[in-house]
């Protein structure tokens, strides 16, 4: 065969084997047997290996799974991945349905999906041809899974139009992949995944993309990142949108007039849910219009216009074998129950939090008793009532210590709380838990500083408080079980890494009382820096919008500590950045930048900046970044392969700029 014989039968495989798969894996309606389809897909394989320049990234031969990865690399979604409210009755839906009406009106209408129990995953398309594919990870900064996902054939390599986009949906495993995986590992003694969403997860972030090849997974998409670019008006018509572009999206979803209609659609599938060939926990209700999503607005985490109603929890009963009693990083004893090992929505539940000493005896919880066990939400554990028509006699009743179970400080209830509290501020278990939260993902963000190893550090007294992380050596980290030396070497680019942290992060990562997030970064936004807020009055505090009383006085008491001192001095002599890097939020009247007061939106790929650094840029000198043109946009700024956004603008005269034109008056403040 010559070449160009070869290039015009790869092309006809090409459109075949597309089309094949489609039909198989989106539609579920095959039009030829596997045979047919594994013989054109050979005969491709074929052609490739003899003609390697005919090979190309949206073959149908790149789902097979390519080479082993190294690491997942990071990536920044174009655009937040937040989670979703729940919901767990009738009530919390006509509670959602009210506040949307009391913002935009009686006329609203909602579109109802199943909750698809996966993984959340985000796909970047470029002139159509699939390039990126990321995990959720914190909303704003997810791993890299790309090779991962070509593994998926319901994926397309290509779209039907030559388009750049985002698009986000579900992976999931169907429960007949589950079955089969399961039973191959039992064959070779190895231990089962506890459910499908676990095993679809840890599919995904396998480092061998073979390996994910190997376990059949399956998604369905569910939003456009940026619907306004698709010139759609309605959340319906973004998915009917993504049906023609050859996405697959889940046919089992419904427009609903009102609330009524919302809470018919989801009685159906509580009773039909069994049915169905994939896991879900819930329905999803949006609010249809795009219009009235974008004045809904969001939370810090999670979208007004739209709620998870969760599935009544599944009750199984089993024994309480022993209760357990834990040290947060804040003092609080919590009592765990330990359970005889039982099936509870897919997973073996070994646990359950019992909170408090009163909820015990609210209960009347025994040590033996038979106990109803059920998932909140689904997820965490939790023990509903006690049979008691089942004692024997030789169940045995508790009672919470006096004194701490880990230093033996006498234990106190403070005032207006229901938990016993450890007081003792050298309590190591309230060191370790605090070292915990110190290096997680939201605080100081220390990659392979996990639970495990930072007991390790802990039991093997290599780490007493967090300044002593950033004194780590290689030496010492070599010396702890399963740590290698590019594990080490990793782990100690992390931590470096993490001294040029902004302000809010730290200010998070030192546990501080009744401070979160969002707070810390508002008090980091406020004061700029660590030694300016180590002087702030409670009356300096409690000025700053959204900073009560209550957290305004844990602030102050936290920096009067000596102890707190010294770890600050400490950890600025370890070289820990002390200052807010951040932009600065400022009233539109306070700011002399051009962008004060305006509108402005985002087109296109940015090559200087990510879209979300552009927006806080704009939006510290006073500008409002919004996510459609409307005759109230002010500017668009169109970077590369600028779509409908940028044809709008036009249409209306809005002014438009290119990335180069944004930077220079984004300099000039």
């Amino acid at each position: 065969m010559d070449f160009q014989t070869a290039k015009t039968r790869a092309a006809e495989l090409h459109k075949l084997l597309n089309q094949y798969g489609y039909e198989y894996y989106v539609l579920d309606q095959p039009s030829v047997p596997d045979a047919e389809y594994d013989r054109l897909l050979h005969e491709l394989i074929d052609i490739e290996a003899e003609f390697t320049e005919l090979k190309t990234a949206d073959s149908p031969t790149q789902r097979v799974g390519g080479d082993i990865l190294e690491m997942f690399n990071k990536v920044e979604h174009s655009s937040q991945m937040l989670s979703l409210g729940n919901a767990f009755n009738e009530q919390d839906l006509r509670d959602f349905d009210r506040r949307v009406r009391q913002a935009v009106g009686d006329d609203v209408s909602y579109v109802c999906e199943l909750k698809i129990d996966g993984l959340a995953v985000s796909l970047r398309y470029e002139n159509g041809l699939f390039s990126l594919g990321a995990t959720r990870g914190d909303g704003t900064v997810g791993e890299d899974i790309t090779s991962n996902l070509r593994t998926i054939r319901s994926i397309p390599l290509r779209i039907q139009e030559p388009l750049t986009m985002e698009v986000r949906g579900e992976a999931y495993m169907p429960k007949r992949s589950f079955e089969a995986l399961n039973q191959a590992k039992a064959e070779k003694g190895e231990e089962p995944f506890a459910n499908p969403r676990n095993a679809a997860a840890g599919s995904l972030r396998q480092l061998d993309p073979k390996i994910a090849a190997s376990r059949n997974l399956d998604v369905f998409l569910y939003a456009v990142a940026d619907p306004g670019e698709t010139g759609v008006t309605s959340h319906s018509e973004a998915l009917d949108y993504l049906d023609t572009l050859g996405f697959k999206t889940n046919p089992e979803r419904r427009k609903a007039a009102d609330i009524e209609e919302v809470i018919q659609f989801i009685d159906g599938w509580v009773e039909k849910r069994p049915s169905l060939p994939y896991e879900i926990d819930g329905i999803v209700i949006k609010v249809d219009s795009l219009e009235q999503q974008r004045k809904l607005g969001t939370t810090a985490k999670s979208p007004r216009w739209a709620i998870a109603y969760k599935f009544p929890a599944e009750e199984v009963v089993t024994t309480l074998k022993s209760i357990e009693l834990n040290v947060g990083r804040t003092g609080v004893i919590t009592p765990t129950a330990i359970l005889e090992p039982v099936q509870v929505a897919g997973t073996t539940v070994q646990r359950a939090s019992l909170h408090n000493e009163d909820l015990i005896r609210e209960k009347d919880i025994k040590i033996g008793d038979q106990v109803v066990i059920k998932k909140a939400g689904d997820i965490i554990p939790e023990v509903v009532n006690v049979l008691a028509e089942q004692r024997t006699g030789e169940e045995v009743e508790f009672n919470m210590p006096t004194h701490c179970p880990e230093c033996e400080s006498e234990l106190v209830r403070i005032e207006g709380e229901v938990a016993l509290r450890c007081i003792n501020p050298k309590c190591p278990a309230q060191i370790r838990e605090g070292l915990i939260h110190f290096v997680s993902r939201t605080a100081m963000n220390i990659d392979g500083l996990g639970e495990k190893v930072i007991s390790q550090l802990f039991a093997e007294k290599l780490i007493e408080d967090v300044a002593d992380l950033y004194k780590l050596t290689k030496e010492q980290l070599l010396g702890l079980e399963r740590m290698g030396e590019k594990s080490v070497n990793n782990l100690l680019t992390a931590i470096e890494a993490s001294k040029e942290n902004s302000l809010e992060k730290l200010l998070f990562g030192l546990g501080i009382r009744h401070v979160g997030a969002k707070a810390a970064k508002t008090l980091a936004q406020e004061f700029d820096a660590m030694d300016k807020l180590m002087l702030a009055t409670k009356e300096d505090l409690v000025a700053i919008n959204e900073i009560g009383e209550k957290m305004a006085d844990a602030v102050v008491t936290f920096f009067e500590s000596e102890e707190v001192r010294e770890l600050i001095a400490e950890l600025k002599a370890e070289g820990l950045n002390m200052d807010y890097k951040g932009p600065k939020p400022v009233a539109p009247e306070e700011s002399n930048s051009f962008f004060a007061g305006k509108t402005v939106v985002l087109t296109g790929k940015l090559e200087q900046l990510s879209r979300n650094e552009a927006k806080e840029q704009i939006e510290a000198l006073g500008g409002k970044v919004a996510g459609s043109v409307s005759k109230k946009t002010d500017l668009v700024i169109a970077g590369e392969d600028a779509g409908s956004k940028l044809a709008k603008a036009e249409s209306l005269g809005i002014e438009v700029w290119d990335e180069a034109r944004m930077l220079e008056e984004l300099t000039q403040n």
